[in-house]
């Protein structure tokens, strides 16, 4: 697998993303970074995950809600990546899920972990598309984050304190957001077939680090990454 050549003049800014799966296929929400200008630009539905790579301008940085890396054996608790951030983010560190082992990203091969939980399964197909693109030199481009992080940090490194199902937990995202983010409007007001409010949310936050990552401010968790037997690193980006 090659990579695309960058096509086009050298622009006066980076374009940064984040990306999330959803209904139709994946919610992308970009912005272009210049400086200290950060400018939201209107969200999007991608039909598969391969479909970022041939975005042009090309992406500098994708902060990506799936998991990148992937272990050989289920292990209590997840990868180490997943215990640590559930255990960063306390009473919302359920919305971390553990990510599937290597085994099941084949098309065909039967899902017989039971600790795979139903949002892990649902996403399954998501899933397997990303493990079909991503190689190490991939990672220099698209980095693992989780939208739960990404808020985590907006609030001064505070978990939220509602669910993002409720009302109360889309307004106190949709506060953190506005506060730190001119513009973000773009993306969380849109209207996307088969996209729901939540998916905007947290598209919103995967930008927020994605933006962070280009600043080279994003933190990795853990520190020490573990690695795969594809060579990627194991790690959510905040």
């Amino acid at each position: 697998m090659q990579s695309r050549p960058r096509q086009g003049p050298d622009l006066p800014y980076e374009l940064v993303a984040g990306m999330t799966p959803c209904g139709p296929g994946w919610l992308v929400a970009s912005a272009k970074l210049h400086g200290a200008t950060f400018a939201p630009e209107e969200p999007r539905v991608l039909a598969a995950f391969a479909d970022v790579f041939d975005e042009r301008p090309a992406f500098s940085i994708v902060a990506l809600n799936a998991p990148v890396g992937y272990g050989v054996e289920t292990e209590i608790g997840g990868r180490s990546c997943d215990r640590a951030a559930r255990a960063l983010l306390g009473r919302r560190g359920s919305t971390v899920h553990n990510a599937p082992t290597r085994a099941p990203m084949d098309d065909g091969v039967e899902i017989t972990d039971d600790r795979l939980d139903a949002i892990s399964a649902q996403l399954l197909p998501r899933y397997r598309e990303v493990a079909a693109e991503m190689a190490p030199y991939r990672q220099r481009t698209v980095y693992e984050a989780h939208p739960e992080l990404s808020f985590y940090q907006l609030n001064g490194d505070v978990p939220l304190r509602w669910s993002k199902r409720s009302e109360y937990g889309r307004e106190e995202r949709r506060d953190l957001l506005q506060a730190k983010i001119p513009g973000i409007d773009r993306i969380v007001d849109a209207e996307l077939r088969g996209v729901r409010p939540a998916h905007l949310l947290d598209v919103a936050a995967c930008l927020w680090t994605a933006r962070r990552i280009a600043a080279r401010a994003g933190t990795r968790i853990p520190l020490d990454p573990e690695w795969d037997g594809q060579g990627l690193r194991m790690e959510i980006v905040r």
